[in-house]
């Protein structure tokens, strides 16, 4: 990395900071766990992933992929129909393959959780209560049994890199874990609903559509205060606040 001039900020928060020096990507995390998940999932996932080029705790070198992210939250997708597929395949490929040895959050954990996060939404004035309920209601339909996958867990769209119509890998690993595979697919889709269909020509017809818009309203109740304390914006133009008014 000698004679690199510039060092960019990608994301920082309280939790975890990530610098690009270069073609060389820094991630700095406080729990190291979170990166040792990262980097045995990276090792077992059938999808292209970054390179690991070192790691010296807290930091993790990692090699940046060719392309550019499929898109970001807030702003509309210039990926082709084909590029979405090529994600919905790979999610495909992740979730067919055997489940890793750490578990995930089950069903009673999330419904734990959106209790929580519905009642501090009403209790502190964030949102309507109205809005709130609504939104509780359509979320229930995630919470129900389902067969565990091996799922990113934070298939977000800026973690997805493609170039033209090809994809050219996934980063941002720490929260894979066992899960509802069509936890991924939402996340993928939140605020980008128009696109589900592009994924699914990809992944497959059979995944249900009324389960991953309960997950979009499920993500966003319980994303809002901890994007709002990390210095987030959920209620930018087609963020999560909008995701959630999107279902009145």
């Amino acid at each position: 990395m000698t004679g690199v001039e510039n060092v960019e900020v990608v994301v920082a928060h309280r939790q975890r900071a990530t610098l690009r020096v270069g073609d060389v990507f820094l991630k700095i995390d406080g729990n190291q766990a979170y990166t040792d998940v990262e980097v045995a999932a990276m090792e077992r996932v059938p999808i292209p992933t970054p390179q690991v080029l070192w790691r010296k705790p807290p930091v993790l070198a990692l090699a940046a992929l060719p392309g550019k992210a499929l898109g970001r939250l807030g702003e509309p997708s210039d990926a082709s129909p084909a590029a979405w597929a090529a994600a919905g395949a790979a999610a495909r490929k992740l979730h067919e393959q055997p489940l890793p040895p750490w578990p995930g959050r089950s069903a009673g954990q999330f419904a734990a959780e959106l209790e929580t996060e519905c009642a501090w939404l009403i209790g502190n004035g964030v949102l309507p209560a109205d809005l709130v309920t609504r939104n509780r209601r359509i979320a229930e339909a995630a919470l129900r049994p389902w067969t565990p996958a091996f799922i990113h867990g934070d298939f977000q769209i800026t973690h997805v890199f493609v170039d033209g119509d090809e994809l050219t890998g996934v980063i941002d690993w720490s929260e894979a874990s066992r899960g509802d595979a069509l936890f991924d697919l939402a996340t993928l889709t939140l605020g980008h609903e128009e696109r589900l269909d592009d994924l699914l020509a990809g992944y497959g017809a059979d995944a249900d559509r009324d389960v991953i818009r309960a997950w979009w309203s499920l993500r966003s109740l319980l994303a809002i205060r901890w994007l709002t304390e990390h210095g987030f914006d959920p209620s930018a133009p087609g963020c999560e606040i909008d995701v959630l008014r999107a279902r009145m």
